[in-house]
Order: structure tokens, then sequence, then C-alpha cells
């Protein structure tokens, strides 16, 4: 019987009015060698699974219900970078708010998973990988005008389990279960 494997993420969606601004801060970023996600595709994600068993899934998304977390403010804001400025692999934008409870009871119901644990979760949404950068110090002024800007607040009502299909124009993020969080 062959196993069917699913690639796998927990996910904060971020407020489709935040698209036109995150792809203003991706056309200051046009043309120095990166990887740009699609403002469309742009989310916060909690946790990545990586591939999982299908059968598996809909255990996961059972146990994602168990979250004991309340809606939050967030606030969007801020550029930067990942690991550091003088070696970048991916370009972030910034998230403030509760995310690091929200993140602890992620790990806390997948925990009889046995998923791998990130120890240095830092709540941001990815807006461009880095292969190779053409100009660094271009880059680096980029980042730093980029660094105080802000989208705005948005309420995280909910956390998406999704599934991620590779594809040579990008991936494609499909929702597979979408769990709420208490008012």
């Amino acid at each position: 019987m062959v196993t069917l494997m699913v690639r796998a993420f927990i996910a904060v969606d971020l407020p489709e009015d935040f698209r036109e601004g995150i792809a203003k801060i991706e056309s200051e970023l046009k043309g120095l060698g990166l990887k740009l996600v699609d403002p469309s595709q742009v989310h916060i994600t909690l946790k990545f699974l990586g591939e999982v068993a299908e059968e598996k899934i809909k255990k996961v998304g059972e146990a994602l219900d168990q979250i004991n977390c309340k809606a939050f403010e967030a606030k969007i804001k801020g550029v930067g970078v990942f690991p550091k400025p003088s070696y970048v692999r991916v370009v972030w934008l910034g998230a403030e708010g509760e995310f690091g409870g929200l993140y602890n009871e992620v790990e806390r119901v997948l925990t009889p998973f046995n998923f791998k644990q990130d120890h240095d979760f830092a709540a941001h949404a990815t807006l461009a990988r880095v292969k190779y950068v053409e100009n660094k110090g271009v880059l680096a002024e980029k980042i730093k005008k980029l660094s105080q800007i802000e989208l705005g607040m948005m309420k995280v009502e909910a956390i998406r389990l999704k599934k991620s299909t590779l594809t040579p124009r990008g991936p494609i993020y499909e929702t597979l279960k979408e769990i709420r969080l208490k008012e």
C-alpha cells in the first residue's frame, strides 16, 4: 500500500486588505535577486509540519481543535531578515501580538505527533527567499528604510492547517481545516 504524503503547515492568514501594502513593500525589493512571495500567499507560519502521511492529517486537525487560545489583536509592522544582515536567507514582515502563546498551544496539542520543535519561534510573514543577493549594500539600505513600515492592526481569529504543493511557479496553498480561536 502506498502512503500518500502531504506537505503541511499551520498558519495565520493576513487580511486581504494588507495585500496592496505587501505588494508595495515587495516592489521596493524587486531586482535584487530575491524570490518574492505572491502577496496573496503571504502568511504567518506557526508551525511547519513537513511531509505528513495523509491519514495522519485528519488526526492533526482534530488535535488542533483542542487549542485553548483567545482571539487577539496583532500589529503587522517592520521588515527584517533572517538569519542576520550580513547573511540574508529570508526577508520578513514583522508580527506583534500574542503569537507566542498561540504557538505554545499549537506545540502543546501536537506533542503526541512528535513533530520537530522550533525553539526559536519568532512571529513573521515571509516576503522573500534569498538564494543570491546581487547587491548586499542596496538590500541592506532597503531593509533599513522598510524596518519601521506599518501595515496596520488585524484580529487573529483563526488558524489554518494548510497543504503546500510545490510547483515550478511557486507553492500552491490549500486550507485543509480552519480552527477558530475563542472569543
